[in-house]
């Protein structure tokens, strides 16, 4: 389900938004709502990133090291 969601931004930040859009051929509030989707993921992942590194971490240094103080070879 789409949600609207209604931001101000200051003039300058629009005719940003304008030439970048065009750039992609598209309406400026459809760039704004490609780059508000694209950050929340790219966070989502980050954050998951994070949760799996933590709950596996000793599972992964037991058979390949914790890398700490080991050059690459």
């Amino acid at each position: 389900m789409a949600r609207e969601i209604r931001i101000e931004v200051d003039d300058e930040t629009y005719e940003q938004l304008k030439r970048l859009a065009a750039g992609g051929h598209t309406e400026p509030e459809q760039y704004a709502a490609q780059l508000l989707t694209a950050d929340i993921t790219r966070t989502r992942f980050v954050e998951a990133a994070g949760t799996f590194a933590a709950e596996h971490a000793e599972g992964f240094a037991a058979p390949f090291g914790t890398g700490e103080g080991q050059a690459a070879a």
